[in-house]
């Protein structure tokens, strides 16, 4: 299973110490050309303190194409402050040049109908066409989320009508109990648009995983990610994967650490 690097993104939630021009170049350096940018780092915004333009031109600068921006939340209990932080982070997206805005379900215990989150994707789809930016719907496996099944998000876009697509996560798949009964007889695989891949060691059980457990991919890792990719290469997916862990630790890394522990993730994947 060899992945070819240009399948390869690299989210910026691994490198919460580096500014955007470092993180750029690490990931250059590494023989990678994709990265994902996030509205939930340390400086509160999509850019730092960069401009749009100057994001764009380090974004060339380097060789890197920005994948997606992640993400609106909660995107299905939409108000008038839910658009507009949409459309703000769309701005970024089309003023970065980014191709896609990662949209993420209400993740508080409280339910959300099927109806409610088709009326959602109904109302947030002409802003993204407004602006020309692709949204990707990421289900979250945690047992408060809104909306925990691929197989299920999947139908409620084709439900809506709408041209937005699914990004799969390996840790919110494992989180959810019933995703391997129903994924394989259930997904649309060219429906995919994103696969966010981490690792997790903790042996706490499943419900009680946090973000804070999602390391980069091993040898032991208990979400078994390499397999789900081997399944998903099996199938026929030949999108793009992200590499996205959340644990603190990661704020203690210096550049040298985050190269490492890429590297490794990535030949993992290549076994």
């Amino acid at each position: 299973m060899a992945i070819d690097p240009t399948r390869i993104c690299i989210n910026r939630k691994i490198a919460p110490g580096l500014g955007i021009e470092q993180f750029f170049k690490l990931v250059h350096g590494l023989g990678l050309n994709k990265v994902e940018l996030r509205n939930d780092m340390s400086s509160g915004k999509v850019t730092d303190n960069l401009s749009h333009e100057e994001v764009r031109e380090l974004a060339q600068r380097y060789g890197l194409e920005i994948v997606t921006i992640n993400a609106v939340y909660p995107f299905n209990q939409v108000d008038e402050a839910l658009l507009a932080k949409t459309e703000a982070l769309l701005k970024d997206a089309r003023g970065v040049g980014a191709k896609a805005l990662v949209l993420c379900p209400l993740n508080d215990g409280t339910p959300i109908s099927a109806e409610e989150t088709i009326s959602a994707l109904k109302k947030l789809a002409p802003l993204f066409e407004q602006y020309g930016i692709e949204g990707l719907v990421e289900p979250l496996g945690f047992p408060i989320s809104s909306l925990r099944s691929a197989v299920h998000a999947q139908a409620l876009i084709r439900d809506a009508n709408v041209p937005f697509r699914l990004l799969v996560d390996t840790f919110h798949h494992h989180l959810y109990e019933k995703a391997e009964a129903e994924f394989e007889s259930g997904i649309d695989i060219d429906n995919i648009g994103l696969v966010h891949l981490s690792g997790v060691e903790d042996t706490r059980p499943t419900a009680e995983l946090t973000d804070e457990e999602r390391i980069m991919l091993s040898e032991g890792d208990l979400l078994r990610s390499v397999a789900q990719v081997q399944r998903l290469e099996r199938m026929g997916y030949r999108g793009v994967y992200a590499l996205e862990p959340f644990s603190s630790v990661m704020e203690n890394w210096r550049a040298a650490d985050i190269e490492r522990e890429i590297r490794q993730s990535i030949q993992l994947l290549q076994a």
